[in-house]
């Protein structure tokens, strides 16, 4: 699983030209899901990016996870993370999890982290095309990978 994690100070996904969710202060999650990804990946995605520690406390230093500030998080399904550039142009997206397969773990993905943050996720529309729109705070950006655990 890949994920870009975006610190926000909004955020919303729309479907055509309609607003389907929307936060404030928080996070924006895009998640790509790979075919060789399970639920081992989707549970220590969801820990990790639960206990990220991106927001600045009182000092302005960034040591608050979202866990701690309770604020919003909206996260979207994006399988074009997984592309591959390697031959010509084109991107190709073999890598990806079949949307029969990744969207059992993107709503896997979904539920266990609105568990660990004891709160609502809201989400875009897994496999429409969105329009998603955000405010970038700082920017601080933050690219996840299972498969490469830094």
């Amino acid at each position: 699983m890949r994920v870009v994690v975006q610190r926000v100070s909004k955020a919303s996904v729309s479907i055509e030209n309609a607003i389907i969710s929307s936060i404030n202060k928080g996070l924006l999650i895009l998640v790509g899901i790979e075919s060789s990804d399970n639920l081992e990946d989707v549970s220590w995605l969801a820990h990790k990016v639960s206990q990220l520690r991106i927001f600045a406390d009182n000092s302005g230093q960034m040591n608050l996870s979202i866990a701690e500030i309770k604020a919003d998080v909206l996260v979207v399904s994006q399988f074009t993370l997984h592309a591959s550039y390697k031959k010509g142009n084109r991107p190709s997206f073999l890598k990806a999890a079949r949307p029969e397969i990744a969207e059992g773990l993107y709503e896997s993905f979904c539920t266990k982290l609105g568990s660990a943050l004891n709160g609502n996720i809201q989400t875009g529309k897994f496999g429409a095309q969105m329009e998603v729109y955000l405010i970038n705070d700082g920017p601080v950006t933050i690219i996840m990978d299972t498969k490469n655990k830094e």
